[in-house]
């Protein structure tokens, strides 16, 4: 009874828009305990967060339909955290049209501020979410007020008594396998210190790495389920475009013929496809100006579609042959995002699940942000389920 009761007065966590759960498990990572509320107007996200986070108060509705002092119940907020829709901020937009409705969304954590007051708020988007301003009739952002509405949702929060900080982080410093790039500011009303969490892990070649110091980034190599076959690309019913073939033309030569180190692979499920002969891979990238890239670094981002195939080279050294090529699974895109290896992610068809893992958090920023800004609600790292199943 005593400890129910200590229970009921403890602060509780909110996650907005918190899609299938990356910043929720980042937030458990941390904390021991899953988040309270979890607010999203996906079905399938919710489904997905319910099957990993069921201890969760789940709402299947715009976060504007929400009311915060309904929601809370008289609780006290102690960390609430916002991941509004990047998509009309983020420059990979290009020239189209934007929503300023769907860039709007952030509003929502003033509405919080002043309804329950969090103790702290955590906001997570894209880099260019600090050029937030006015846009035209036509949808286009009107450059000379670049960052007006930005200013004024920063000053807003101020008003209301929060200290604000903003910076961009990298998901492969704090031990996520991606090299995602993220804005985050914290928000905090309790006159603590905001604090950003330290870099945990750092580019193999640098110093702080060689002295032990910080370790080494993950790679994609690890993250790659080796168990799936990868198929000729000679025997495809359907013969490749003529810009993958370029792309995978342009990756051998990259990582393979002028490379002096090249990945070489396990043992994978093939046809006949090599006695006398090895194996080597990089990933074929099918979108942005690179080709791709090596498997000894961290995933590049990863997007809502499908845009990453492994490539596999088998070759005695002077001629090849055979060229495999599949794309990543989602299992292998949720593991490349820092996801647990317990992680549900299996919900709704591949396209679905592709679409969630690209649209999530690194689960690693949300941990290592509330580690370092709410360290009274957290646990040692052992005491966690999703670390005793790894």
């Amino acid at each position: 009874m005593e400890y129910l009761n200590l229970n009921l007065f403890r602060e509780i966590v909110v996650d907005n828009f918190a899609g299938g759960g990356g910043a929720s498990t980042g937030i458990e990572l941390a904390t021991g305990l899953s988040v309270d509320i979890a607010i999203n107007h996906d079905p399938a996200a919710i489904a997905m967060h319910a099957a990993n986070h069921p201890d969760t108060e789940h709402y299947c509705e715009s976060v504007w339909d929400v009311d915060p002092k309904q929601a809370v119940k008289g609780r006290k907020v102690g960390l609430a955290w916002f991941s509004p829709d990047c998509t009309h901020h983020s420059k990979a937009k290009g020239g189209k049209p934007v929503k300023q409705s769907i860039r709007g969304l952030a509003w929502i954590a003033v509405r919080w501020a002043i309804a329950v007051k969090p103790r702290v708020i955590m906001l997570e988007n894209v880099a260019e979410f600090k050029d937030w301003g006015p846009v035209s009739e036509e949808g286009k952002l009107i450059k000379e007020q670049k960052g007006r509405t930005f200013r004024s949702f920063v000053k807003t929060l101020e008003s209301l008594g929060y200290e604000v900080q903003f910076r961009e982080l990298a998901a492969c410093d704090f031990g996520a396998p991606t090299i995602r790039k993220r804005f985050f500011m914290v928000a905090r009303c309790d006159g603590k210190e905001i604090v950003w969490p330290k870099p945990t892990h750092a580019d193999s070649k640098s110093l702080l790495v060689k002295t032990g110091k910080l370790k080494p980034w993950r790679t994609s190599y690890e993250i790659i389920d080796w168990s799936i076959g990868v198929p000729s690309i000679f025997n495809r019913k359907r013969p490749l475009v003529e810009n993958t073939i370029k792309r995978i033309k342009r990756g051998i030569d990259k990582f393979i013929v002028n490379n002096p180190n090249p990945v070489l692979m396990p043992d994978i499920k093939a046809d006949g496809n090599r006695f006398g002969l090895v194996t080597v891979a990089f990933l074929t990238k099918y979108y942005g100006q690179g080709v791709g890239q090596s498997l000894y670094m961290p995933l590049h981002t990863i997007t809502t579609k499908d845009h990453f195939a492994l490539t596999t080279v088998c070759t005695n050294g002077h001629r090849i042959a055979d060229i495999g090529l599949r794309m990543l699974q989602p299992n292998e895109l949720f593991a490349g995002q820092g996801f647990p290896s317990g992680y549900t992610f299996n919900i709704g068809n591949k396209t679905d699940q592709i679409r969630r893992v690209g649209n999530s958090v690194p689960p690693q920023f949300a941990e290592q942000l509330v580690r370092a800004n709410l360290p009274e609600m957290c646990v040692p790292e052992h005491m966690n389920k999703y670390r005793k199943a790894n």
